[in-house]
């Protein structure tokens, strides 16, 4: 393996082990971090594919982790909107070029750090929100979307949660719940596609497919690892310490993918 591919691999290793941490609840930033990573590894069309097995994988674990400590009142707002936000991403598969998709997956890393770095100051004056379909609704089509085409949902669900003022164990115990839904919703249009069935609505060929399916599998052993990390780390480590470093990595890969700066060039792997 040369050393460029071989750099590729442990950049799609940290990816799938982010995936992990960041479903125990540890870090929810890295979770964002694991699009982007995994697309400077293969590209966007194979790692959208690659990365949702090993999500769901994730949300097995941490729905076992987190069983019952969720707002659960929280699906019935998003989910009718998600639905449609799925379909309607589906759409976007082959209508868009490479480097545009690296754009727009790269513009959510950004958009959720910048998010990230505000919302306290945006949410501070503000009262507790109480959730309904007219803000759900819309959400849930937005959340759809970006999640279908790039896995980056997390800003959109995150406005919708934070308002409610869960404690945090409930807040990420929602945001699991949720993301376990989103996820298997997505899961059938991404097995199945136009050139199997003939359904215009599909994409025009299966996301998940025998090559991504393997890669997938070599990288399933670290989504287990990085969960139990994330469960050591949540009770030994302040996570305050870790979110600038998460928040400054993902802002590193989106303006990789925005700008197109070949890091791992750079880097020499």
């Amino acid at each position: 393996m040369r050393v460029h591919e071989a750099g590729k691999w442990c950049v799609a290793v940290l990816a799938a082990l982010f995936i992990g941490i960041s479903k125990a609840g540890f870090g929810g930033g890295l979770g964002m971090l694991s699009t982007p990573l995994c697309v400077i590894a293969f590209g966007p069309n194979d790692a959208i594919g690659i990365l949702l097995p090993l999500l769901c994988a994730g949300d097995l674990f941490s729905l076992y982790h987190y069983w019952g400590k969720w707002e659960r009142a929280n699906l019935k707002f998003l989910l009718p909107g998600v639905v449609v936000g799925v379909v309607i991403g589906v759409q976007l598969f082959g209508r868009f070029s490479a480097r545009e998709l690296n754009l727009a997956i790269g513009v959510l890393a950004l958009v959720f750090v910048t998010f990230q770095l505000l919302k306290e100051r945006v949410f501070r004056a503000e009262g507790a929100f109480a959730p309904g379909h007219a803000a759900g609704v819309p959400c849930g089509i937005v959340a759809g979307v970006t999640s279908t085409f790039a896995h980056g949902a997390a800003p959109v669900v995150s406005m919708f949660l934070i308002p409610q003022r869960l404690s945090k164990v409930v807040y990420v115990g929602t945001t699991v719940l949720v993301f376990a839904w989103i996820n298997w919703i997505k899961l059938p249009f991404y097995c199945l596609g136009r050139d199997v069935l003939g359904w215009a609505w599909l994409p025009p060929a299966a996301i998940i497919n025998r090559h991504t399916l393997l890669t997938s599998a070599l990288f399933l052993p670290a989504v287990p690892l990085g969960v139990w990390l994330g469960v050591w780390m949540n009770r030994r480590i302040p996570e305050k310490w870790f979110a600038p470093v998460i928040y400054a990595l993902v802002f590193v890969a989106g303006l990789e993918l925005v700008g197109a700066f070949d890091l791992a060039r750079w880097l020499g792997v």
